[in-house]
């Protein structure tokens, strides 16, 4: 559906619209054909929120209004529980993101802010590389391992899919950097298990007589999307490193600090001084610019290639349902002022 609607060339043979029916009409038929896991949180399933935003914004009215009926009966079940995030296995780490994103969507934050604290609890920031923003598990090696056996598991799908909420819980109080070095260490850990020939491993083994990645892929494509759909570059004014970037690169002059986005997507960026949120669904970010006296930002695109002739957020609604930045062959800039 994004690539069909924001870029030319990258589909064939089908309409946007169908591909986003589609997702809808595979969201409603969890429902019905495989009922009994709805109501637990599921894997990646903030992908169901993803879709229900698009359905809105395109006007689809009819199946928006469907699937946000579907939706709101699974919250209404987990309303009803002390700890609303269980899974298909008492002790997992997996339901937590898709109950906290539809907790905040449909205004209940009490339940979200509950099921954030626990993702933190399982959740750690460890100087050490396969550890930090880490999720707990210790089981699908079982499942999806070549050597089967229970054993942590570093980085599986957990870390980017937990990292998740965290980025939308910092982006709400961006002066908890705790929670961003946790988020972050989950974000990037997803990409570890990518060898230099291009083969994702589930996990890493972390038993000594081991310590090697899996050999198997197994369920990495989940640790992917988590990775896909929350990768950004973050702005801070840390309280002892001073201007700091996660996922970017920082240079200041006099007042003005610039961030160059260097994360896998360069589409996402947060200046947290300022709250601001700047996302695109097509083209790429090659640099922020913060006035810090002023709070004007200036935003830098990446020149056009041929499948992506302009820029698209969807902050404004302009054009295609989004805001639209035709790019030229060199570098475009936009400035933003506060109103």
């Amino acid at each position: 559906y994004r690539l069909g609607r924001y870029h030319t060339g990258m589909t064939a043979g089908e309409s946007w619209q169908t591909y986003l029916t589609r997702a809808a009409e595979t969201t409603k038929a969890m429902m019905s054909k495989a009922p009994y896991y709805t109501q637990f949180g599921q894997m990646e399933g903030d992908v169901f929120l993803y879709i229900l935003l698009d359905l809105k914004r395109e006007n689809m009215t009819e199946l928006a209004s469907e699937v946000e009926a579907l939706m709101k009966g699974r919250v209404e079940i987990w309303r009803k529980l002390k700890y609303p995030f269980g899974s298909e296995m008492p002790w997992d780490s997996t339901g937590q993101a898709e109950v906290y994103m539809w907790m905040r969507y449909f205004g209940h934050q009490d339940q979200a802010d509950v099921t954030r604290e626990v993702i933190m609890a399982y959740d750690p920031a460890i100087p050490h590389w396969g550890y930090n923003g880490s999720a707990r598990r210790f089981w699908d090696f079982l499942y999806a391992g070549k050597l089967s056996r229970i054993e942590r598991q570093l980085h599986h799908y957990g870390s980017s899919l937990n990292a998740v909420p965290l980025f939308d819980a910092f982006r709400e109080t961006p002066d908890d950097l705790y929670m961003l070095r946790v988020a972050y260490g989950g974000l990037m850990g997803s990409l570890t298990n990518i060898d230099n020939e291009g083969f994702a491993s589930a996990a890493f083994h972390s038993f000594p007589d081991a310590m090697k990645w899996g050999g198997i892929n197994g369920d990495y494509g989940m640790s992917f999307f988590g990775h896909a759909v929350t990768t950004a570059a973050y702005l801070v004014n840390h309280p002892t490193f001073g201007w700091t970037g996660f996922g970017g690169v920082v240079t200041q002059s006099g007042s003005v600090v610039t961030i160059a986005p260097k994360d896998s997507g360069r589409r996402r960026v947060f200046i947290a001084p300022a709250g601001l949120w700047i996302t695109l669904d097509a083209g790429k970010i090659a640099s922020v610019a913060y006035d810090t006296a002023t709070g004007k930002v200036s935003v830098t695109f990446e020149a056009a290639d041929q499948y992506t002739p302009k820029a698209y957020t969807a902050s404004v609604a302009k054009e295609l349902g989004a805001y639209a930045v035709a790019l030229n062959t060199g570098p475009t800039a936009l400035e933003l002022v506060p109103g």
